[in-house]
């Protein structure tokens, strides 16, 4: 299990329930959540051989920003 952290562009409570339909979608998700007080609107994602790059790809065809943080 991985915990991938991204920043994000996602700044309210609707822009969540556009995306949520698109996270629950994929079964290696097991959990995930946002932190809007966050300056950088924090998204967390628990999941299995799940890359980075195919959370950012799936929340981009949204129509959202979202990057990978290193930690």
């Amino acid at each position: 299990m991985d915990i991938l952290v991204f920043t994000t562009n996602i700044e309210k409570p609707e822009h969540i329930n556009q995306v949520k339909p698109l996270l629950t979608a994929v079964p290696a998700i097991t959990g995930w959540n946002f932190d809007l007080e966050d300056c950088d609107n924090i998204l967390r994602v628990e999941a299995s051989n799940v890359s980075p790059r195919y959370i950012e790809l799936l929340l981009q065809t949204a129509g959202y920003h979202c990057r990978e943080l290193e930690y």
